[in-house]
Parts: C-alpha cells; structure tokens; sequence
C-alpha cells in the first residue's frame, strides 16, 4: 500500500504542513502527506486574510524561498493593502483579503502538481519512536507507515475541545473531529506538554447586512501583490471591507453572558493570544472603552458569507445574536455559524533546536500551533523551515538556519526556542531589532540565493532577483553621478515647501530630503529617459528609493548586524556542562542546562540570562 519507506512523513495539512510538504517534495525527497480530511488542505479556519503587520513580510519571505503561501494569496485574493504605509517602509506590510474556498482549492491544485509528493486521508494516532529516533507514523486504522523523518503540524487538533457557552464538545474546528493518540505518545517519550486556546467569530449572511450604516474599507488604489515570481499579477478589480463599532448597549448585552461564558466560569483554564483577544475579554480588560472596532470581511468574491473580524467570542449563540443585532448595520443579521472557542495541546517550543527537530528524538521536527504560535503566516514559515530541514538531515546534509539579521522567520523561531511562549506567540515588527533590514520589499536579495543553493528557490526566480538588484543598484549610481541644475530641481522643492537652491548637485543630495519623493524626481528628464531606457519596473524603482532615502540608517544596522553575528559565531557544545561554571548565577545555569543554546549569543537572548553570565562563558571559552 505504501512504499517500503518516505524520507519526509508530514501529518496535518493545513498552512505548516502544506508548505512542510511542499519544501521537502520540490527539494527531492519522497514525500507524503497524511491528514484528516483531503477536502480541507491549507483551510482557512479563521480571517480569510493573509499577511498584515509583520505577518506579510513573512509571507513575502516564504515566496522569496520558494514557498507557495505567496503565489496562492495573490491568485485568490479579493483585495490589496499595503499597511503602514504613512510610516517607514521597514513598517510596511502587505496584506489581502482572501478567497476562502479558491484559497484551499489553490493550495490543493498546487500540492496535487508537485513531483514527489503522496497524500493520504487518515487519523495519526501515534508515532513509532526506536533508540530515540523516528521511525514512521501509527494510523488510527493500525497502519504503520515507515519514514525517516516526520513533521508533526497538527494545528488545533490535538485533543481539540470546541466551547460555545457551557456546551462543550470536541473538535479541531467546527465540523471536524479532534485528533487523539500523538499527545499520549510525546508525553511517554519525555515531552512536556501544556495547553492552548483561540478564538473565532461568528460567521453571518451578508444579505441580512445593511452597508450603508458602515464604513467603507476599500483596497489601495494601485494594489501589489505578494509574490516576486512571474506567476501572477496584481488585482485589477477588489472587493471592499467594511467597518462598524459595538456600544455600551452592546457590551451590557455581551456581559450578560458571563457567568456562562467559559473565559470567566473557569471552563477554559488556558491563555488565548493577548493580541487577538475575544470580545468578551476586550470588554472585561479594557472596560474605560466604550466601543470597539469591528471589521466586516467578505468570504470571497461570490458568497454572500462574511466573517466579523474582532468579535471573536465562546458566549453563548443567543447572547451572541442578540448583542451583534445592537451593532450599527447588523440590525436584522442572521447567523451563518456562531463563534466559538477551542482548547489544544501545544508543546512548548524550548523542546526543539533551531532547524525545529526535537531535542529528544532525532528526526522528527514540529512546526505549527504546536509549537504555541498563532496565524497561518507563523505556522507556514514554520513548515517551510521543518521541511527543508526534514529533507536536508535525510541526504545527511547541512542544517539550514536562518538568523535574527536575515529575517522575520528567524526572529520567530529563535524567539520560541530560546524564551518559549505560555500564550499563543504572534510576530510583530516590534519583535526585530534589524527591521530595517528585514523588509518585505527586500526579502528576495536576502532569501533567495540561500534558498536557491539548498536546492529549493528555482533558477528563474535567482535570476529575476538578480536582475532587479543588479538594476536597481545601477539606477542609485545614476544618482549618485548624476547633477541637476537649479531649474530642474526647485519647482520640486517649491512645490514640497522645501529650501530652494542656487547650484547644481547631485540628485542623490537632493533626492535624499525627506519630502521630496520619486514621483517629483520622475519629473526630470534625465530620470524619466532614464527608466524609459532600462525598461526598469515598479519593484526595481521602490528599492531605488529606498536604498537612497534610508542608506544611512541601512548602514547603522548592518555594522549592528554584524556584531551579533561575532557572538553567533562562538558555538557551545551541545554536551556543554553548565554545572561546572560556578560564576553564573543559579537561574543561569538551570536556562542554560534545559534550553541547551547553540550560541553564545543565543544565550545571550534567554530569559534570566544576564550580561554578567554571557561574560562568564565568553571568559571560559577563552574570549
């Protein structure tokens, strides 16, 4: 029935194991990819949306991988926005509205496409463990299918528990059933476990909606898209958002329900994601408010189903519907689904080195929820990093790691090794100290040649980065060597109310004032002819600017950079006895002996860890 043995087992099929799979399979391994349900690969359990603060520079990062999280966003989306746009581009992020069920059917054509790849519908119960390492995976039906690695990405499904009101029941979402056996068996193999909760919103009729009462949310004018590759193009026509605010009238309605609301009656004793929080606990926590933000979501381009981003709840369906009814437009709503909450087994990612393979059992890697993040941009990066790593350790190859200065996906697993997380773990810019290096317009110049020499970025996809660096650098020398004269140059400044001049210079000075934009400088001849003659498009003219109105805080951050990557540098034995140094302090060496840093500066980064013990180990390892 199966092939004596894959070299990549992935379990679960939502967006960590659908890039898990896809990672490993375009990279050569053999590969299958084993879940529940086949009908619902990389579904959108929550928002139909993908990027957002932070969130889209890591999908930008996926695709400049070779990942397929961009190319499915930008073939399914129904709206653009490029967010904080008002602010530096090390803050810019973009993000679409969605297509739910193009977005799954996309990923499905997609994974049904790539070489090397078997699927499989069933239950993992369980994963067959000899002398600490993995051996294959047990199925529900008694199956026992062989492999030399596993990625285990089983989202909210592990001993899932759905709660609406006081019903509670189990599940992995709504309409799905939980996933029993793999908690059991990490726990007898030495695992600690803990446990999660989130949160969705109802689902309406947006039939029953009146958008008149609302605020119109439309996509940018001029929309991008994710991916670098030439697979797809930006939208030529969007559909809207819509946002409307909830009442006192309509947080007395909600309190109504808290004696049955599982977050306050002690039903649900585990921490929700502080950054996505319910409505309940928005209006608990921050009780001076007395309205909040809803955001009114379309579920595609045809349905008439909308998701109410921001009353994420587990309140009883009646206080639900009654409360939602109060909110300006929702006067005659109908509900399509309630919202609910949902309890799961997570493993607390200190467990896991920085490829994501477990500490203690060699060759088997999680990515996901299970290792307590929470978002579809967070679990994917994840994948992608397992698969690539699953399939490297298999042709017993280098480890691939990405570092904190290379890129948001390192920020976020070395943040999860190293300190952990007791509540679900989002990415934000604020979480990168070198965000001015990690931009989402630059992810391709830092990610795709090191992609590309690991077998997994095409040769196409190297050659367009190429291209656009190599033309883009070109045009920054332009105006570096380039003069304009006065006559040229102060219509802009007078235009922008910004000092004028009386002698030529060059454009780089000029363009280098804050106020003045590549718009004004397109303006000049010189420069207009200058594109017109290299053919130079809309990516490479952005990093143009960029590279010329944030040069010197660039330079500040790669010197910064590059005194980190001096403390990378110094490995620590895996094997290192922390015991024997005497000088640290006592919570020191207990961090230090449990998360088993790979890097002096790793340890540095560790929760307990103070300047004083990163200075013992320097001094001991003779530094």
């Amino acid at each position: 029935m199966f092939p004596k043995e894959y070299d990549v087992i992935v379990v679960g099929a939502g967006h960590a194991g659908s890039e898990a799979a896809a990672a490993a399979a375009n990279m050569g391994s053999n590969t299958l990819l084993v879940t529940m349900n086949l009908q619902t690969i990389a579904q959108m359990s929550c928002n139909p949306a993908m990027g957002g603060i932070a969130k889209g520079q890591i999908v930008r990062e996926i695709d400049a991988m070779g990942g397929y999280s961009g190319i499915v966003s930008d073939k399914t989306a129904i709206q653009f926005k490029m967010l904080n746009k008002s602010k530096g581009p090390a803050m810019w992020s973009p993000r679409v509205q969605s297509d739910r069920m193009r977005f799954a059917e996309t990923w499905r054509i997609m994974l049904e496409q790539t070489p090397n790849l078997d699927f499989y519908q069933e239950m993992i119960s369980g994963i067959i463990v000899e002398n600490g390492k993995i051996r294959g995976v047990k199925t529900s039906l008694g199956l026992e299918i062989k492999g030399k690695s596993v990625v285990l990405t089983n989202g909210t499904f592990l001993n899932g528990l759905i709660h609406i009101g006081e019903k509670q029941f189990g599940g992995g979402r709504a309409g799905e059933k939980a996933s029993t056996g793999i908690t059991q068996d990490l726990v007898e193999l030495g695992f600690e476990s803990g446990r999660m909760k989130t949160g969705t919103p109802p689902r309406v009729d947006g039939r029953s909606l009146d958008f008149s009462k609302m605020i119109e949310q439309p996509g940018d004018e001029i929309p991008e898209k994710f991916s670098y590759s030439d697979e797809t193009t930006p939208l030529k026509n969007q559909r809207s958002c819509h946002m409307s605010y909830t009442s006192l009238e309509v947080h007395n309605i909600l309190r109504e329900g808290f004696d049955r609301s599982p977050m306050f009656n002690g039903s649900i004793q585990s921490l929700g994601p502080r950054y996505c929080p319910s409505i309940e606990d928005k209006i608990n926590r921050f009780a001076d408010k007395d309205r909040h933000q809803l955001f009114v979501e379309p579920e595609g381009w045809d349905t008439v189903e909308y998701y109410i981003n921001g009353f994420s709840t587990s309140l009883p369906e009646n206080i639900q519907f009654k409360a939602l009814r109060q909110v300006a437009g929702f006067e005659n709503v109908k509900f399509f689904r309630p919202g609910y909450a949902i309890e799961y087994d997570y493993f607390p990612p200190t467990q896991l080195k920085h490829t994501l393979e477990t500490k203690l059992v060699s060759g088997l890697y999680f990515a996901g929820q299970i290792n307590g993040t929470t978002g579809y941009e967070e679990a994917a990066s994840q994948g992608l990093m397992a698969g690539i790593n699953a399939h490297l350790k298999v042709q017993e190859k280098e480890e691939f790691i990405l570092q904190r200065n290379e890129a948001y996906i390192g920020v976020l697993i070395d943040d999860l090794i190293t300190k952990g997380t007791e509540e679900p773990y989002r990415m934000f810019t604020s979480r990168a100290e070198y965000r001015t290096l990690l931009r989402q317009d630059n992810a391709d110049f830092r990610l795709t040649p090191k992609a590309f020499e690991i077998g997994l970025a095409s040769e196409k996809r190297m050659r367009k980065m190429e291209e656009k660096k190599e033309k883009a650098e070109a045009f920054v020398q332009f105006f570096k060597e380039t003069s304009v004269i006065p006559e040229e140059i102060n219509p802009i400044f007078e235009k922008r109310e910004s000092a004028l001049v009386d002698q030529s210079d060059k454009m780089f000075k000029f363009f280098s004032r804050p106020e003045v934009t590549m718009e004004d400088m397109k303006t000049i001849s010189s420069v207009k002819n200058y594109i017109e003659a290299n053919a130079l498009d809309t990516e490479m003219i952005q990093q143009t600017e960029i590279q010329v109105k944030y040069s010197g805080y660039i330079e500040k951050e790669k010197n910064n950079a590059d005194k980190l990557n001096r403390l990378e540098g110094l490995k620590i034995p895996a094997s290192f006895d922390y015991s024997k140094l005497k000088s640290l302090s006592y919570e020191a060496r207990e961090k230090l002996t449990k998360i088993k840093p790979a890097t002096v500066s790793q340890a540095s980064r560790i929760s307990g860890v103070s300047p004083n013990d990163v200075s013992v180990l320097l001094v001991y390892m003779g530094r």
